[in-house]
Formats: structure tokens, sequence, C-alpha cells
């Protein structure tokens, strides 16, 4: 039997519930403003609770609910050494996202303050 194939909207249309509401659950992930700011610590390297306490202004409980909703999520890993928990992005295409949107809201917001 011969497969047709279908256009390319059509694929895109069957695929974009799916798609979409995965697209939107990364983005609910995403819409703290204090998880924006621990993806972007850990771009550097990994980093343990107590290091991202020095570089972000908050609470170790409410640090520490950010992080597990962003390791169950999928955006970061972890590891385990000794009594501390290392955390890590866990894909890169997702800090690029934050990279790629954070700029050009800063740009944007630039432009509309001139």
């Amino acid at each position: 039997m011969v497969e047709q194939a279908l256009p390319s909207s059509a694929v895109d249309f069957a695929v974009g519930d799916q798609v979409f509401q995965l697209a939107a659950d990364l983005f609910r992930v995403l819409s703290a403003p204090m998880r924006l700011r621990i993806i972007k610590s850990l771009c550097e390297h990994e980093k343990n609770v107590s290091e991202l306490l020095v570089e972000i202004d908050t609470t170790q409980p409410n640090m520490s609910q950010h992080l597990n909703t962003l390791y169950l999520s999928g955006v970061l890993a972890k590891r385990r050494d000794g009594v501390q928990i290392y955390y890590r992005i866990a894909d890169a295409r997702v800090a690029d996202l934050c990279r790629v949107v954070c700029r050009q809201v800063a740009v944007d917001a630039k432009l509309a303050s001139a």
C-alpha cells in the first residue's frame, strides 16, 4: 500500500493539540520570575541550594519548592553528593529559550523607555 504524504499543515494540525499542551505546560513552569532566575544561575554550572541562595534572594523553603517544580517538569536534573544535592540544567534548549525571550524582553523594555 502506498502512503500519501499529508500536507505539512495537516501534520502540524494533527499533532498540534498535544504539542500546544506540552508547550503550555512548559511555559507555565517558566512563568515564575524566581524559576527564570534559577535557570539563569544554573546556566553557568551546577549548584547546590546554598550556592543558589547566595545569588538569589529568597528563603530556603521557597528555593526548594521552585527547584522541585523545575526538576519534576524535566527542566532540571540533580545529583546527590553526600548530604548536598546539586542541580543542573537538564535540557540546554530550555535555557536557550529563556535566554532568547529574556533578551528580547530587555530590548523591548529599553525601546519602550527611550
